[in-house]
Protein backbone atom coordinates (compact mmCIF):
# COMPACT_ATOMS: atom_id res chain seq x y z
CA UNK A 1 0.00 0.00 0.00
CA UNK A 2 1.23 3.63 -0.92
CA UNK A 3 2.81 5.14 2.26
CA UNK A 4 0.71 8.10 1.10
CA UNK A 5 -2.27 6.88 1.16
CA UNK A 6 -2.59 5.10 4.04
CA UNK A 7 -1.04 8.51 5.59
CA UNK A 8 -4.16 10.59 4.36
CA UNK A 9 -6.21 7.27 5.87
CA UNK A 10 -4.84 7.98 8.84
CA UNK A 11 -5.42 11.72 9.57
CA UNK A 12 -9.36 11.28 7.94
CA UNK A 13 -10.02 8.69 10.57
CA UNK A 14 -8.41 10.81 13.30
CA UNK A 15 -10.54 13.27 12.02
CA UNK A 16 -13.76 11.49 11.64
CA UNK A 17 -13.16 10.11 15.00
CA UNK A 18 -12.46 13.58 16.63
CA UNK A 19 -15.80 15.39 15.05
CA UNK A 20 -17.98 12.35 14.44
CA UNK A 21 -19.96 12.91 18.21
CA UNK A 22 -19.17 16.71 18.94
CA UNK A 23 -21.91 18.91 17.44
CA UNK A 24 -19.45 20.19 14.90
CA UNK A 25 -20.01 18.14 11.90
CA UNK A 26 -17.37 15.11 11.15
CA UNK A 27 -19.20 14.96 7.01
CA UNK A 28 -18.39 18.83 7.27
CA UNK A 29 -14.81 18.50 8.76
CA UNK A 30 -14.13 14.96 6.14
CA UNK A 31 -14.90 17.05 2.94
CA UNK A 32 -12.77 20.05 4.26
CA UNK A 33 -9.87 17.64 5.08
CA UNK A 34 -10.08 15.54 2.24
CA UNK A 35 -9.93 19.26 -0.03
CA UNK A 36 -7.39 19.91 1.88
CA UNK A 37 -5.40 16.68 1.33
CA UNK A 38 -6.34 16.24 -2.12
CA UNK A 39 -8.47 12.94 -0.93
CA UNK A 40 -11.54 13.47 -3.00
CA UNK A 41 -13.63 11.15 -5.63
CA UNK A 42 -16.72 8.23 -5.52
CA UNK A 43 -14.45 6.05 -3.60
CA UNK A 44 -13.24 8.14 -0.98
CA UNK A 45 -16.97 8.74 0.06
CA UNK A 46 -17.41 5.36 0.15
CA UNK A 47 -14.31 5.33 2.50
CA UNK A 48 -15.52 8.49 4.80
CA UNK A 49 -19.02 6.94 5.70
CA UNK A 50 -17.61 3.19 5.99
CA UNK A 51 -14.68 4.32 8.90
CA UNK A 52 -17.71 6.03 10.48
CA UNK A 53 -18.09 2.05 11.88
CA UNK A 54 -14.55 2.17 13.79
CA UNK A 55 -16.21 5.58 15.61
CA UNK A 56 -19.71 3.68 16.52
CA UNK A 57 -17.64 1.05 17.70
CA UNK A 58 -15.96 3.25 20.40
CA UNK A 59 -19.54 4.23 21.29
CA UNK A 60 -20.23 0.50 21.82
CA UNK A 61 -17.31 -0.02 24.10
CA UNK A 62 -17.95 2.94 25.98
CA UNK A 63 -21.75 2.29 26.99
CA UNK A 64 -21.21 -1.85 26.63
CA UNK A 65 -23.02 -2.62 30.16
CA UNK A 66 -26.10 -0.45 29.04
CA UNK A 67 -26.39 -1.70 25.68
CA UNK A 68 -26.05 -5.32 27.61
CA UNK A 69 -28.73 -4.42 29.90
CA UNK A 70 -31.32 -2.86 27.01
CA UNK A 71 -30.26 -5.95 24.92
CA UNK A 72 -31.02 -8.69 27.76
CA UNK A 73 -33.84 -6.86 29.40
CA UNK A 74 -36.09 -6.72 26.33
CA UNK A 75 -37.76 -10.22 27.33
CA UNK A 76 -38.54 -9.13 30.42
CA UNK A 77 -38.09 -5.45 30.94
CA UNK A 78 -40.32 -2.49 29.92
CA UNK A 79 -37.89 0.11 30.45
CA UNK A 80 -35.74 -2.15 27.93
CA UNK A 81 -38.30 -2.25 25.43
CA UNK A 82 -39.44 0.93 25.75
CA UNK A 83 -35.35 2.64 24.90
CA UNK A 84 -35.01 -0.16 22.01
CA UNK A 85 -38.29 1.52 20.79
CA UNK A 86 -37.71 4.81 21.03
CA UNK A 87 -34.01 4.53 19.09
CA UNK A 88 -36.20 2.46 16.28
CA UNK A 89 -38.30 5.37 15.93
CA UNK A 90 -35.48 8.24 16.28
CA UNK A 91 -33.97 5.93 13.48
CA UNK A 92 -36.32 6.04 11.23
CA UNK A 93 -36.83 9.35 9.48
CA UNK A 94 -33.43 10.20 8.68
CA UNK A 95 -33.33 6.37 7.29
CA UNK A 96 -36.48 6.88 5.10
CA UNK A 97 -35.10 10.57 4.13
CA UNK A 98 -31.78 8.97 3.69
CA UNK A 99 -32.78 6.28 0.99
CA UNK A 100 -35.03 8.61 -0.75
CA UNK A 101 -32.60 11.69 -0.99
CA UNK A 102 -29.03 10.59 -0.18
CA UNK A 103 -27.93 10.54 -4.08
CA UNK A 104 -28.95 14.47 -5.14
CA UNK A 105 -27.47 15.11 -1.38
CA UNK A 106 -24.04 13.96 -1.94
CA UNK A 107 -24.33 15.21 -5.81
CA UNK A 108 -25.43 18.89 -4.92
CA UNK A 109 -23.73 19.53 -0.86
CA UNK A 110 -21.43 17.95 -0.49
CA UNK A 111 -18.38 20.78 -1.30
CA UNK A 112 -17.14 23.41 0.90
CA UNK A 113 -19.20 26.30 1.13
CA UNK A 114 -22.79 24.92 0.97
CA UNK A 115 -20.59 22.97 4.32
CA UNK A 116 -20.16 26.11 5.36
CA UNK A 117 -22.82 27.45 5.58
CA UNK A 118 -24.45 24.86 7.40
CA UNK A 119 -21.75 25.61 9.64
CA UNK A 120 -22.66 28.66 10.23
CA UNK A 121 -26.24 28.28 10.36
CA UNK A 122 -26.22 25.24 12.65
CA UNK A 123 -23.79 27.78 15.39
CA UNK A 124 -26.68 29.96 14.88
CA UNK A 125 -29.00 27.76 16.04
CA UNK A 126 -26.69 25.99 18.82
CA UNK A 127 -26.42 29.90 20.65
CA UNK A 128 -30.47 30.49 20.47
CA UNK A 129 -31.14 27.15 22.31
CA UNK A 130 -28.58 27.03 24.75
CA UNK A 131 -29.32 31.00 25.53
CA UNK A 132 -33.48 29.78 25.85
CA UNK A 133 -32.17 27.16 27.90
CA UNK A 134 -30.33 29.38 30.14
CA UNK A 135 -33.07 31.83 30.48
CA UNK A 136 -35.76 29.14 31.03
CA UNK A 137 -34.42 26.28 32.72
CA UNK A 138 -37.95 25.17 33.34
CA UNK A 139 -38.25 23.82 29.40
CA UNK A 140 -35.82 20.72 30.40
CA UNK A 141 -38.56 18.01 31.80
CA UNK A 142 -36.42 14.81 30.39
CA UNK A 143 -33.52 13.85 32.54
CA UNK A 144 -32.84 10.51 31.60
CA UNK A 145 -32.87 8.76 28.38
CA UNK A 146 -35.45 6.51 30.57
CA UNK A 147 -37.74 8.48 30.64
CA UNK A 148 -37.94 9.30 27.29
CA UNK A 149 -41.42 9.22 25.59
CA UNK A 150 -41.96 7.65 21.85
CA UNK A 151 -43.38 11.36 20.90
CA UNK A 152 -39.39 12.59 22.23
CA UNK A 153 -38.17 9.83 20.14
CA UNK A 154 -39.85 11.18 16.84
CA UNK A 155 -38.75 14.50 17.41
CA UNK A 156 -35.21 13.64 18.00
CA UNK A 157 -35.59 11.88 14.70
CA UNK A 158 -37.07 14.30 12.62
CA UNK A 159 -34.14 16.84 14.03
CA UNK A 160 -31.69 13.87 12.97
CA UNK A 161 -32.72 13.88 9.55
CA UNK A 162 -31.56 17.47 8.76
CA UNK A 163 -27.62 16.01 9.68
CA UNK A 164 -28.16 14.76 6.02
CA UNK A 165 -27.24 17.95 4.84
CA UNK A 166 -23.28 17.96 4.96
CA UNK A 167 -21.91 20.37 7.93
CA UNK A 168 -25.09 20.41 9.56
CA UNK A 169 -23.85 17.61 12.38
CA UNK A 170 -25.26 14.59 13.28
CA UNK A 171 -24.81 14.74 16.85
CA UNK A 172 -26.10 18.71 16.92
CA UNK A 173 -28.91 17.63 15.29
CA UNK A 174 -29.87 15.12 18.01
CA UNK A 175 -28.40 17.01 21.04
CA UNK A 176 -29.66 20.42 19.97
CA UNK A 177 -32.86 18.84 19.24
CA UNK A 178 -33.32 17.07 21.95
CA UNK A 179 -32.58 19.85 23.99
CA UNK A 180 -35.38 22.25 22.11
CA UNK A 181 -37.69 19.60 22.89
CA UNK A 182 -37.07 19.28 26.54
CA UNK A 183 -34.45 16.98 27.30
CA UNK A 184 -31.90 17.77 29.68
CA UNK A 185 -28.04 18.18 27.85
CA UNK A 186 -26.98 14.68 29.55
CA UNK A 187 -30.20 12.81 28.20
CA UNK A 188 -30.02 14.23 24.85
CA UNK A 189 -26.21 13.48 24.58
CA UNK A 190 -26.97 9.85 25.37
CA UNK A 191 -29.42 9.34 23.09
CA UNK A 192 -27.88 10.76 20.88
CA UNK A 193 -25.20 7.86 21.17
CA UNK A 194 -27.60 5.26 21.15
CA UNK A 195 -29.17 7.11 17.94
CA UNK A 196 -25.63 6.70 16.33
CA UNK A 197 -25.64 2.80 16.71
CA UNK A 198 -28.24 2.09 14.16
CA UNK A 199 -27.90 5.41 12.04
CA UNK A 200 -24.14 5.49 11.04
CA UNK A 201 -23.56 1.30 10.94
CA UNK A 202 -26.75 1.17 8.82
CA UNK A 203 -24.88 3.93 6.36
CA UNK A 204 -22.08 2.24 6.55
CA UNK A 205 -23.47 -1.47 5.24
CA UNK A 206 -25.94 1.19 2.98
CA UNK A 207 -23.10 2.62 1.19
CA UNK A 208 -20.82 -0.16 1.29
CA UNK A 209 -23.27 -2.41 -0.45
CA UNK A 210 -24.50 -0.06 -3.00
CA UNK A 211 -20.88 0.89 -4.30
CA UNK A 212 -19.46 -2.51 -4.16
CA UNK A 213 -18.54 -2.15 -8.09
CA UNK A 214 -15.91 0.38 -7.41
CA UNK A 215 -14.24 -1.49 -4.23
CA UNK A 216 -11.48 -4.17 -4.31
CA UNK A 217 -9.53 -6.04 -2.10
CA UNK A 218 -6.41 -3.22 -2.32
CA UNK A 219 -8.72 -1.07 -0.56
CA UNK A 220 -8.65 -2.71 2.60
CA UNK A 221 -5.75 -1.98 4.13
CA UNK A 222 -6.47 2.10 3.93
CA UNK A 223 -10.07 1.22 5.01
CA UNK A 224 -9.15 -0.54 8.04
CA UNK A 225 -6.31 2.20 9.06
CA UNK A 226 -9.02 4.81 9.24
CA UNK A 227 -11.28 2.79 10.98
CA UNK A 228 -8.83 2.28 13.37
CA UNK A 229 -7.79 5.53 13.85
CA UNK A 230 -11.59 6.49 14.13
CA UNK A 231 -12.12 4.28 16.94
CA UNK A 232 -8.92 5.23 18.78
CA UNK A 233 -9.52 8.93 18.39
CA UNK A 234 -13.87 8.66 18.77
CA UNK A 235 -12.73 6.78 22.09
CA UNK A 236 -10.74 9.36 23.41
CA UNK A 237 -13.81 12.16 22.15
CA UNK A 238 -16.58 10.21 23.81
CA UNK A 239 -14.78 10.02 27.29
CA UNK A 240 -13.97 13.76 27.17
CA UNK A 241 -17.49 14.73 26.24
CA UNK A 242 -19.21 13.16 29.24
CA UNK A 243 -16.93 14.60 31.37
CA UNK A 244 -17.24 18.53 29.80
CA UNK A 245 -21.08 18.38 29.55
CA UNK A 246 -21.16 18.04 33.24
CA UNK A 247 -19.96 21.51 33.65
CA UNK A 248 -20.16 23.01 30.12
CA UNK A 249 -22.76 23.82 27.67
CA UNK A 250 -21.71 23.96 23.66
CA UNK A 251 -21.60 27.37 23.30
CA UNK A 252 -17.90 26.98 22.58
CA UNK A 253 -18.80 24.63 19.32
CA UNK A 254 -21.12 26.99 18.10
CA UNK A 255 -18.32 30.25 18.10
CA UNK A 256 -16.26 27.40 16.43
CA UNK A 257 -18.80 26.29 13.69
CA UNK A 258 -19.19 30.34 12.86
CA UNK A 259 -16.04 31.12 12.77
CA UNK A 260 -14.83 28.36 10.76
CA UNK A 261 -17.72 28.75 8.44
CA UNK A 262 -16.47 32.16 7.54
CA UNK A 263 -13.09 31.48 7.19
CA UNK A 264 -13.61 28.74 4.78
CA UNK A 265 -16.14 30.86 2.77
CA UNK A 266 -13.81 33.59 2.74
CA UNK A 267 -10.59 31.46 1.66
CA UNK A 268 -12.82 30.21 -0.61
CA UNK A 269 -13.68 33.53 -2.37
CA UNK A 270 -9.98 35.39 -1.28
CA UNK A 271 -8.90 32.60 -3.19
CA UNK A 272 -6.65 31.60 -0.32
CA UNK A 273 -7.26 28.23 -0.71
CA UNK A 274 -8.56 26.25 -3.62
CA UNK A 275 -11.55 24.37 -2.66
CA UNK A 276 -11.83 20.69 -4.46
Amino acid sequence: MDLTLALKALIMGIVEGLTEFLPISSTGHLILAGSLLNFTGDKVKVFEIAIQAGAMLAVCWEYRKRIAEVIGGLGSSPKARRIALNVVIGFTPAAALGLLFSKSITEHLFAPIPVAMAFIIGGLVILWVERRNRHSPSNVRVHSVDDMTALDALKVGLAQAFALIPGTSRSGATIIGGMMFGLSRTAATEFSFFLAIPTLFGATIYSVYKQRALLEMSDLPWFSIGAASAFVSAFLCVRWLLRYISTHDFTIFAWYRIVFGFIVIASAYGGWVVWA
